[in-house]
């Protein structure tokens, strides 16, 4: 049989979805290490990026993050971490996830802050506002679509690189990858990588629907990335 039949035939054999290393089990750990890595990114860029984007400084800090991101492989950081007290598994996994998904959150959170129109600042502190009224109830209900654009690319990066937890000790889909190569079994391996590829499509459909949804008027789409500060995060 081809490998498309053999990946087909593997995924169909109801012993693969069932039990710890079921199929099921696995997709479970790896959204816990997703949402995990994800929720806590959001806490810690999100809060800074609408405090930088409010006050309209930090630009260069915002840069060099996004752009340093992008030059340090996220293995390489697992690798790291291992040697660290924080050791094997799915932690040193949402630690270096962590690390990966906050530049794309913070760059596309500060944009959004800071662009919001001038004229409309000056029309909410005309009518009282306090500067984190303004910040609750102007600039960030006007930044969200750009705030939804960056946890959506976030979103997929991780889903998709978490697949290398596997390769430190932890749980995942990864699994599926790595038990194939060291048993030499093509179509486990390849199942392991559609499966992550599919999750990975339906996270970007999912976000891009939430993306429109917040989106006010829907009039044109929202630009992924900050493109007057960094180079494509997606």
């Amino acid at each position: 049989m081809s490998l498309v039949g053999d990946t087909a035939a593997w995924l169909a054999d109801g012993a693969h979805w069932s039990g710890p290393d079921g199929i099921p089990a696995r997709l479970a750990e790896h959204l816990v290490v997703t949402g995990a890595a994800l929720g806590i990114a959001a806490l810690i860029a999100l809060p800074l990026a609408a405090w930088l984007g409010h006050r309209g400084r930090g630009g260069p800090l915002v840069v060099g993050l996004a752009n340093a991101s992008r030059a340090v492989p996220t293995f390489a950081v697992l690798v790291l971490l291992v040697a660290t007290p924080v050791g094997f598994g799915d932690r040193a996994t949402v630690v270096a996830l962590v690390l990966f998904a906050v530049p794309p959150l913070l760059a596309n959170a500060y944009v959004g802050v800071r662009d919001v129109d001038p004229e409309v600042r000056e029309a909410a502190r005309g009518m009282g506002m306090t500067g984190l009224q303004l910040l609750r109830r102007v600039e960030l209900p006007l930044a969200l679509p750009l705030i939804a654009a960056g946890v959506r690319t976030a979103a997929v990066q991780i889903v998709a690189t978490a697949t290398l937890a596997a390769y430190v000790g932890g749980g995942g889909l990864g699994r599926l990858v790595a038990d194939g190569f060291g048993r030499a079994d093509p179509a486990m391996t390849a199942a392991g990588g559609v499966l992550v590829a599919g999750l990975a499509l339906v996270v970007e459909v999912t976000l891009a629907g939430v993306q429109r949804a917040v989106t006010p008027g829907r009039r044109r789409p929202v630009r992924r990335t900050a493109p007057d500060l960094v180079t494509p995060l997606a």
